[in-house]
């Protein structure tokens, strides 16, 4: 994979470091080395193929922005200067979409963090503002954000910028789907405008990590805010939690996450006595009218209900044990034997048995999803060709796969080339991660 621009030069990189100083304040910017390589990394120490090729990048300087309008100037600065701009959330995702891998500035964001409005069915926030935050202050005014990542620390612009769904999905599908109101966005055209788009405009800026342009603030949708309770099941085998899981999705009112793991998965995860061992475990964000509903059809499953949990931290706590997480406490409990792939369908259900058998040591951890159900498939790791002739064999079994071991942007690649022809015609913003001729290895990506 190429890279579309060269490192800059030395001279650059401390003419936008003076720069920067002014425009921002001193301690607002660095060019140490430990700052640099904090910077410089991601999640993706979770994909084994990547890991393999670490390090990808190292950024020259880093600035810490801590309004929308200072993401704006930083931006204009690096391109007068030449300087490549990698935009920086929380760094939780887990494909190298925040390694600076032409070097250059990475732009941290997460220090403009304040919550600008909260009105009727929207919150507006800038960039760096942790999800958790925008749901605690619509809970205030007695609403709810459509949705959340897994990771709720997460920032809205990383969130945006990389992420495509969570808590909340089941609803309302992927970040893409409604959920995104209108954007305030930075292009790399040397101006500090914050450029406003809507709409279908708005989501040309959306799960591209800001090669067409940096998301310095973000309106987005609010619904009227729900009695939630965390309920905690467990069975005998997995099988039964996967007997259960798609009736359970379709409640009504629709819970806002269903989670289930095998036995050997749930071992892994913090210790919790509604996660007992030896079984495979089932966890529900539902409505507080469903609870009975949701008991009622996990004992007919011959599962039982371990705990129903109420309070503003369940939904959150209940989130972190989903999606990657339950992967990433697996990896731990056997460090650098475990991958994963991104996978959905009904084969997740129908046929277990033989989505497992694809992988060596094939794990599951599943949600229920808004349209079928999806999760992530673990095995142990051999090379990249398994990995790959897994993903061959998934679709033949009718399972839908997205690879999670590249940085390509791989969703909707044709706009966002055409897009950033404009919005970033020298190929500064995030270079490395928008290659025209990408391909990839899968086809029915997650979404």
């Amino acid at each position: 994979m190429t890279l579309s621009v060269s490192p800059p030069s030395a001279a650059s990189v401390a003419e936008l470091a003076a720069e920067l100083a002014v425009l921002l304040g001193e301690r607002s910017v660095s060019t140490e080395l430990r700052a640099r390589e904090r910077a410089s990394v991601d999640g993706a120490w979770m994909s084994p193929i990547i890991s393999e090729q670490l390090p990808l990048g190292l950024a020259d300087l880093v600035a810490y922005p801590t309004t929308a309008e200072q993401i704006g100037e930083a931006v204009a600065a690096a391109v007068r200067h030449g300087v490549p701009v990698t935009p920086r959330g929380k760094g939780t995702g887990n494909y190298g979409q925040a390694i600076p891998m032409a070097g250059g500035l990475v732009l941290d964001t997460s220090r403009a963090r304040a919550v600008v409005e909260v009105g009727e069915g929207f919150v507006t926030a800038e960039a760096g503002a942790p999800m958790v935050a925008l749901e605690r202050a619509a809970g205030a005014t007695g609403q709810q954000l459509w949705m959340y990542p897994s990771t709720a620390q997460s920032s809205i612009g990383g969130f945006l910028s990389g992420g495509s769904g969570g808590t909340g999905t089941i609803a309302h599908g992927s970040n893409d789907a409604g959920f995104v109101l209108a954007l305030d966005v930075v292009h790399a055209t040397g101006s500090p405008e914050l450029v406003h788009v809507e709409g279908d405009e708005a989501m040309r800026f959306v799960h591209n990590y800001g090669t067409a342009g940096v998301i310095a603030r973000a309106t987005v949708r609010l619904e009227p805010l729900q009695d939630w309770r965390g309920v905690y099941a467990s069975f005998p085998d997995f099988r039964g939690a996967l007997s259960v899981l798609r009736a359970i999705g379709r409640l009504q009112p629709l819970p806002r996450l269903v989670s289930a793991d095998t036995p050997e998965i749930t071992a892994t995860l913090p210790e919790d006595p509604a996660l007992p061992e030896g079984r495979a475990s089932l966890r529900v964000i539902a409505d507080a009218t469903t609870v009975d509903a949701v008991r009622a059809l996990v004992e007919g499953a011959g599962g039982r209900v371990e705990d129903v949990r109420e309070g503003a931290q369940v939904p959150l706590a209940l989130s972190v044990l989903s999606y990657n997480h339950p992967i990433e406490w697996l990896q731990k409990s056997a460090p650098g034997v475990y991958f994963h792939v991104e996978v959905g369908g009904d084969a997740l259900v129908e046929r277990i048995e033989e989505v497992h058998a694809v992988y060596e040591g094939g794990l599951l951890h599943i949600e229920a999803g808004h349209t079928v159900p999806i999760g992530m498939l673990a095995g142990v790791y051999r090379s990249p060709e398994q990995v790959y002739a897994g993903i061959t064999a998934l679709n033949a079994l009718g399972v839908s796969v997205h690879d999670p071991h590249q940085w390509n942007v791989d969703f909707q690649l044709g706009r966002t080339l055409e897009t950033a022809r404009t919005t970033d015609p020298r190929g500064l913003l995030n270079p490395g991660k928008l290659n025209a001729d990408y391909a990839g290895p899968t086809k029915g990506a997650i979404r």
